[in-house]
């Protein structure tokens, strides 16, 4: 029987990943029953150990590639590698897991009425050619480049949902999410925020890649969160496309710096080649979050830094 009451059953993919792990721990925060699923191909049961022995919490391995027959009032579909180094280690399956996921996931809400939430990201803008990224802008991105598995399989999946909305009227919600960081990220995902800090703690030189002009917006996991949750819990006649991120724009040299001098490090910087395709801007318009969800970034980088550090200084010496 489906819970209509306050108390939700909710279906979180990706759950045992950087984000989901967070956001499972939100959704039982709020009083909901949490179905995690995860493949375990990036996610970690490290980060959702302490919610095993939670009765309104349950794991279940499964990759969305494949069907699966469950019975939710809402699912958030986080399931993706999310960083270059693991999503372009296998391609076609980064691809699948975006467009079979999706098509999955899809047929599941609409099978048992659910409303369906979708973590896209800012690679759907590629590289872009405008300084301000709002939702109108139709991006410039490389179909064929080594990022295009990422960035044209959430582009697709982005199609996929609005189809099944405007064929089905299925009730959908789509985050664009920019650059996030926070603790439980994963150590080895490459992503520079977790690169920089783990190279800086230990004293080794800090890999830029270009010249570190390029610049990125980071939000805070917890604030990300709150925008997951507000999003879902929004309007009917809300679907997004609504970007979630952080407008303060900051370069990537600025960032190492500011690591290094945050936890007195004796590291210096090395300037390496720019991958492919790698965006030199990523700076969110968030007007729609602001005035539709009420929502804005709370927690300052300072903040949020000093509580991802503290977490990397723990986790290296385990």
């Amino acid at each position: 029987m489906r819970n209509y009451s306050d108390s939700k059953r909710i279906l979180v993919t990706g759950g045992a990943g950087f984000l989901g792990s967070h956001l499972c721990e939100r959704l039982l925060k709020d009083g909901h029953e949490v179905l995690c699923l995860d493949n375990f191909y990036t996610g970690r049961r490290a980060n959702i150990l302490h919610l095993m022995s939670n009765p309104v919490f349950e794991l279940i391995r499964h990759d969305i590639c494949f069907p699966l027959y469950v019975e939710v009032d809402q699912i958030y579909n986080l399931a993706c590698p999310a960083s270059p180094i693991h999503y372009q280690l296998d391609p076609v399956q980064t691809t699948k897991t975006s467009v079979h996921g999706a098509i999955n996931m899809l047929g599941l809400a609409k099978r048992i009425k659910a409303t369906i939430f979708q973590a896209s990201t800012s690679e759907v803008y590629g590289d872009p050619t405008v300084p301000l990224l709002n939702e109108e802008y139709w991006g410039n991105v490389n179909p064929n480049g080594s990022r295009a598995c990422y960035d044209e399989g959430k582009r697709c999946a982005e199609t996929l949902f609005f189809d099944y909305k405007r064929q089905h009227n299925l009730s959908i919600k789509v985050a664009r999410i920019f650059n996030t960081y926070g603790t439980k990220m994963h150590p080895n995902d490459g992503r520079v925020v977790s690169n920089f800090i783990i190279q800086a703690l230990e004293n080794k030189d800090i890999t830029i890649y270009g010249d570190g002009s390029q610049t990125r917006s980071f939000c805070y996991v917890d604030d990300m969160i709150e925008g997951f949750v507000r999003l879902m819990n929004s309007s009917p006649d809300v679907s997004g496309p609504i970007n979630l991120g952080n407008p303060y724009e900051i370069s990537v040299r600025f960032l190492a710096e500011k690591l290094i001098d945050m936890t007195n490090s004796k590291s210096k910087l090395i300037f390496m080649e720019l991958p492919q395709d790698d965006p030199t801007r990523r700076k969110p318009d968030i007007t729609k979050a602001i005035n539709i969800l009420g929502w804005q970034p709370k927690i300052s980088l300072d903040q949020g830094l000093l509580q991802t550090i503290e977490y990397f200084e723990k986790l290296l010496k385990v």
